[in-house]
């Protein structure tokens, strides 16, 4: 197995992990799928949605794969006014990751990152590895701290 990025970073920071390898499906790149692949719960399974403010500029939000962002929810915790997905052809020249592959762990540059709150909940939780096929099992406590994120309560249901 090739060490990606998001995993080199943790290991530098002596941040233990599990990856968890799942067969990619181009035609259903949801973290519902994934989960049901790799066996666990929605809500352990969170995906990294890309944004950008209109005062800030690029955020990164972690969100239970089962979950939608509610955009007035995100601008008003962030100090936008709005807020608007980072294009995907915009999403690799950003943030060094692909649709389906995006980490909060390891992007080019660091942006302030956003954590649903039910993350302080449980006890792990999943995020990309930065490709598509694996997902990173991390404790949570050792994820929020690492990326350095602010929770928040921004979802709502699909």
């Amino acid at each position: 197995m090739t060490k990606t990025n998001a995993m080199r970073r943790l290991d530098a920071a002596k941040i233990a992990y599990t990856v968890c390898a799942y067969e990619v499906d181009e035609s259903d790149l949801s973290g519902t799928h994934i989960a049901e692949q790799i066996g666990l719960p929605y809500e352990q399974v969170f995906k990294t949605i890309v944004m950008k403010g209109d005062k800030t500029g690029p955020l990164v939000f972690c969100i239970p794969c089962h979950r939608e962002i509610d955009l007035k929810r995100a601008a008003a915790v962030t100090g936008n006014k709005r807020i608007e997905a980072v294009h995907v052809k915009d999403l690799l020249a950003l943030t060094g990751y692909i649709r389906g592959g995006c980490s909060p762990i390891g992007m080019k540059k660091r942006f302030p990152t956003y954590f649903d709150e039910s993350a302080a909940t449980l006890e792990r939780l999943t995020v990309s590895a930065g490709v598509k096929g694996m997902q990173l099992l991390v404790k949570s406590e050792d994820i929020l701290r690492f990326t350095a994120a602010v929770l928040v309560q921004v979802t709502t249901d699909k």
